[in-house]
């Protein structure tokens, strides 16, 4: 479903990703692991267009994106839910969903949404800006759900985030991957959520994956040395 084939991104002139090549399948959750500053949301912002490739392709479903816009991204089957989450604070939870249904045939909320995330379901009508950061994330989510994608990015989706909501997420991302036929990455830095969720994790260093392991396979503490400052 995702396939990204030796991909080399730069800021200017600072080459940010040297030669990133993984391949995740449809109903497979893979999570990218790494400090701050080793390239996460920059893999990231670069499967979704918004940081341009210098080499290398990337493709979704078989189709070639690497040369595209980050909307045509979209309607190729990519939604990303970004660090920090991007909700609309002055709109409500309801009127957040909708703006993922902007390119829709219908514009009804699927019901499976909300059975997902029943807290949103009560809280329809509140302000995205009164919830709190794990119902924001959740939100978020959902509002990315509703474009039907084949790929899901999730950049960070647990940080600043209460255990308990923790748990709630990499539940609905199970699920989600149980109802459809979906690819799932994150970012994440928090290992027992990605162990939670993964098949397979990966380890980014100084942009570049230094480190593939199926779950039942990790080295719990391996993973744990490239994550500690």
């Amino acid at each position: 479903m995702l396939s990204v084939n030796d991909l080399f991104v730069a800021y200017g002139q600072s080459e940010a990703l040297h030669g990133i090549s993984f391949e995740a399948k449809s109903k497979e959750t893979i999570a990218i692991m790494g400090r701050n500053g080793m390239g996460k949301t920059t893999l990231f912002k670069s499967l979704m267009g918004v940081l341009p490739t210098k080499s290398g392709k990337v493709e979704v479903g078989g189709l070639d994106v690497t040369k595209d816009e980050s909307y045509r991204r979209v309607a190729k089957g990519i939604a990303y839910v970004p660090q920090g989450r991007m909700i609309f604070p002055t709109l409500t939870v309801e009127e957040n969903i909708q703006t993922g249904l902007e390119n829709a045939k219908h514009k009804r909320i699927p019901d499976e949404i909300y059975s997902l995330f029943p807290v949103l379901f009560d809280m329809r009508a509140r302000k995205g800006g009164n919830l709190s950061g794990g119902q924001q994330q959740q939100l978020a989510i959902a509002r990315a759900l509703v474009t039907n994608p084949k790929v899901l990015l999730l950049d960070e989706p647990t940080e600043g985030i209460q255990p308990s909501i923790i748990k709630d997420i990499a539940k609905a991302l199970n699920e989600i991957r149980r109802m459809r036929d979906i690819t799932i990455v994150v970012s994440e830095q928090v290992l027992s959520f990605a162990l939670d969720v993964a098949d397979r994790l990966f380890v980014i260093e100084g942009g570049r994956l230094v480190h593939e392991t199926n779950r039942a396979d990790t080295d719990v503490a391996r993973i744990k040395q490239y994550l500690s400052v």
